[in-house]
């Protein structure tokens, strides 16, 4: 499995120590950014790892900003991108074998960095589960492609 993965200044020690430990479990992890604390816009860094795994070149992105709140309103504005901010283990499992997100967003001003290895653990791990949940996302589908046509599209 690939991800992607990117933060905000606010967020930079945490996504270091985040891509550290996703490294040293084996997963290869490929950077957007940010690289150091200069401030930076956050919406382009989201936009940069949503659009990387909207295109396939990622099965997964993490994004990180100081609520992680910004980065998922971002994120689900790229088409076909479901991005969950997620701060705990029960939503983050749910996030993925319910709502089939690609994405994960956290606030590095929410919670500490072990907490955070174990709900990307959780993440990591599990699988869109379908059954029940298959017509609802679905229909977030539907959605998204109702609202994401080219102009004059019919």
């Amino acid at each position: 499995m690939t991800i992607a993965i990117g933060c905000d200044e606010a967020a930079f020690e945490f996504k270091e120590v985040i891509k550290a430990y996703l490294i040293a479990q084996g997963q290869q992890v490929e950077d957007y950014g940010v690289y150091d604390t200069t401030p930076v816009l956050y919406p382009d860094v989201a936009l940069k790892v949503a659009e990387a795994v909207a295109a396939g070149n990622h099965e997964r992105g993490i994004l990180i900003c100081g609520t992680g709140i910004g980065m998922s309103i971002v994120a689900n504005k790229v088409p076909g991108i479901r991005a969950a901010l997620c701060h705990d283990v029960y939503s983050a499992r749910k996030s993925r074998t319910s709502n089939n997100a690609q994405i994960i967003t956290m606030g590095a001003r929410v919670i500490a960095t072990e907490l955070a290895k174990t709900i990307l653990d959780a993440w990591l791990e599990v699988d869109f589960q379908g059954g029940g949940s298959t017509p609802k996302v679905q229909r977030i589908n539907e959605i998204d492609a109702l609202y994401h046509r080219a102009p004059g599209g019919e």
